[in-house]
């Protein structure tokens, strides 16, 4: 028999004892007492049975998201040796309206792609995010301040062949939102897996998948967004979309574009060889 049916024999035989022995108890000074009948069990009630089932989504909504960076090598098949700001360049490229020109919406993001440092071999962004480290210990950075706009890059194994990806990110200005890239080695292709835009109150990873938090509009709730990889799509797909109370204060807060974003892995390591969980409320 099935561990999982074990289990749920075990647990049935639980309850029956424990009924058995409440019954038995009763009347005595200091025993177990009944609660009561147990509430029946309701089953899901289905809907209008008599629709025929749909075959096809009504929407594209880009579920799987898997495509080639072009122009940007994977030497040896390392992600590791991939220059980070080449890829968000290689992005800023593909996608001119997103980017460029004063009427669009990330052209801030762009025109600060000159402050970060490119062409670096991974010796040096190595001592480069060292440095870095050590410059804002014991105080919060703002992303938004000025400068490079790339967040700090995490190398995990999130697909299971025991090859870190990369998870990028970086702030899309003047728009105060935050992109979230995974990329994976395929040979010596750069190619991205998961991409996903929206204002973020912490992004985790665990285990296969990409978690991203995002605040609601709702007082006292947050969306709980899951991508996890999928080896048959050969992407990560986006596997849970929820809305949970975070138990903060009961004042509504400003509305945050959540719903409206558009969608686009052992131990992290920030930008460097090495072990460390990524940060869980990052920007």
């Amino acid at each position: 028999m099935p561990a999982s049916r074990r289990t749920r024999a075990a647990r049935r035989a639980a309850v029956l004892l424990s009924v058995t022995v409440a019954l038995a108890g009763c009347g005595d000074d200091g025993g177990l007492r009944g609660a009561g009948a147990t509430p029946t069990a309701i089953s899901p009630a289905r809907l209008w049975p008599e629709l025929t089932p749909a075959s096809s989504p009504a929407f594209n909504l880009g579920e799987v998201d898997r495509e080639v960076v072009k122009g940007v090598a994977v030497p040896g098949g390392d992600i590791r040796a991939v220059d980070p700001v080449a890829a968000v360049r290689a992005e800023v490229a593909a996608h001119p309206d997103d980017y460029a020109g004063d009427e669009a919406p990330y052209r801030e993001t762009a025109r600060r792609l000159a402050d970060c440092p490119e062409g670096q071999d991974r010796q040096e962004r190595e001592q480069a995010q060292k440095q870095k480290q050590k410059q804002k210990r014991g105080e919060r950075q703002d992303p938004d301040a000025g400068g490079c706009p790339l967040l700090e890059p995490y190398y995990r194994d999130l697909t299971g062949d025991g090859r870190p990806e990369l998870t990028l990110g970086f702030r899309l200005l003047p728009e105060k939102l935050t992109a979230v890239r995974v990329y994976t080695a395929d040979r010596e292709r750069l190619t991205r897996i998961m991409a996903y835009d929206d204002a973020l109150s912490g992004v985790e990873l665990a285990e296969r998948s990409v978690i991203i938090r995002s605040p609601s509009e709702v007082a006292g709730y947050e969306y709980r967004l899951q991508w996890t990889w999928d080896p048959d799509q050969r992407a990560m797909l986006l596997t849970h979309d929820e809305m949970l109370r975070t138990g903060g204060s009961a004042h509504p807060r400003s509305p945050q574009p959540s719903r409206s974003a558009q969608p686009g892995g052992p131990s992290a390591s920030p930008g460097r060889s090495g072990t460390s969980e990524p940060p869980a409320g990052a920007p």
